[in-house]
């Protein structure tokens, strides 16, 4: 009974612990290739300075998963020759910035 007691502890302290689904970040690398890559796109579709493409009334992400697998798509689409981490950081920006998902 014992061994199984520590290894149920151990699995729930894994879960207390778990990292975001974008990892560790740097957020000050985040808006330069967001910049870079996302705002003449953004500002093609809605104007201003692109930021209605996070604000705006039906937006389809509801979770961070989502906006993760968002900027990866994005990141595709624009050719931009993001890295995993350079995606997880402008995901990461985005969420503290505009959608602050607590997931």
């Amino acid at each position: 009974m014992r061994p199984l007691l520590i290894a149920l502890l151990s699995l729930s302290s894994l879960q207390a612990n778990a990292e975001e689904p974008w990892g560790k970040v740097d957020l000050n690398a985040a808006k330069p290739l967001h910049d870079k890559a996302c705002t003449a796109c953004h500002i093609r579709m809605y104007g201003g300075d692109g930021s209605k493409m996070y604000s705006r009334d039906g937006r389809m992400l509801s979770n961070k998963l989502e906006l993760l697998q968002r900027v990866a798509s994005c990141n595709a689409m624009v050719n931009a020759g993001w890295f995993p981490e350079d995606e997880g950081n402008v995901a990461a920006w985005l969420n503290k910035h505009y959608y602050h998902f607590d997931q």
